[in-house]
């Protein structure tokens, strides 16, 4: 007869401080905002593995990029890095080849450049990164703000609050808030390379959705670009006084920056509501009509 399986066991275990930190992805939520434009919301998910202190960054992508600068921050705002850094297997991170998993090129480049080691968790063990897992309790509170929030950039900052919170908040499992202990670990933390190498990896553009009205949003006002590029992710670059937007490498749009909360060009306005007018001559006067009426509204209501 054979005998029942029986479990190891996952005895617990802790981390000497600044020895290793934990990184999860927390993705695909679905936020709206008060205007009910739908965000694809991603949570880096950077924790100490001795403090529990967290580092939460949202991204719109998960590329390799958002996860080369979302390390970055996470260690200039802990300020240091550990000696190794526990992944799961993010395709960003690790390459599955016919010998097995390894680590990818590129991030073994970064993870020489920033002086640690890159560990990977067993397939279908996530009982190794634990330790991040815990700290998800957070998605709770960030569900929450669903309809409730005006913007991108307002959603930011209540993430930004999140995560004050689950670092203040007393953890279960040392009971003591993450932030005391942080003050021992970052001691123990290695300093970051040289500007240089930190800003070779470092990509300026910024990463935006086109919102439904065919719009994208820079430092509080809105920009347009043509209406086939709705739901997708678009860059935003600024030279002098003109922005930028780029799909992929195609410049798509190119604004003079302004103090005006929409900026439609004409042809994209034209274009957008040519799917709701077909007569050419009628679809004219609207788009003039309604564009002049939308200038006249925002200038009253910054009057």
């Amino acid at each position: 007869m054979r005998g029942k399986k029986t479990s190891k066991g996952h005895p617990r275990f802790e981390t000497l401080p600044g020895i290793q930190a934990q990184v999860d992805w927390k993705e695909n939520m679905k936020l709206h905002s008060s205007s009910g434009d739908e965000f694809v919301v991603n949570v880096f998910n950077y924790k100490l593995g001795y403090s529990r202190y967290c580092y939460f960054e949202y991204r719109q992508t998960k590329t390799q990029q958002d996860v080369f600068e979302c390390l970055i921050n996470a260690f200039r705002t802990t300020g240091g890095v550990p000696r190794e850094i526990l992944f799961d297997n993010m395709k960003s991170v690790v390459d599955i080849t016919e010998n097995g998993r390894r680590i990818n090129n590129k991030m073994k480049a970064f993870a020489d450049d920033f002086g640690f080691k890159v560990k990977l968790c067993k397939p279908r063990h996530s009982f190794t990164k634990g330790k991040v897992e815990s700290a998800n309790k957070f998605l709770n509170w960030l569900l929450a703000y669903d309809y409730s929030f005006e913007n991108e950039d307002e959603l930011k900052e209540i993430i930004k609050k999140i995560n004050q919170k689950v670092n203040t908040q007393v953890n279960q499992a040392t009971n003591v808030p993450p932030l005391l202990l942080f003050q021992k670990e970052k001691e123990y933390l290695s300093p970051l390379p040289n500007i240089n190498i930190i800003e070779s990896y470092l990509d300026n553009s910024i990463k935006v959705k086109v919102q439904k009205d065919s719009l994208v949003y820079f430092k509080g006002n809105k920009y347009s670009v043509p209406p086939n590029y709705i739901g997708k992710i678009v860059n935003l670059k600024v030279n002098e006084n003109y922005l930028y937007i780029y799909y992929i490498t195609d410049v798509i749009s190119v604004h003079e920056i302004t103090n005006k909360k929409v900026n439609y060009l004409t042809n994209h306005y034209v274009e957008l509501m040519s799917k709701h007018i077909k007569d050419e001559n009628e679809l004219k006067k609207v788009c003039e009509d309604n564009l002049k009426n939308l200038d006249k509204f925002l200038q009253e209501g910054n009057g």
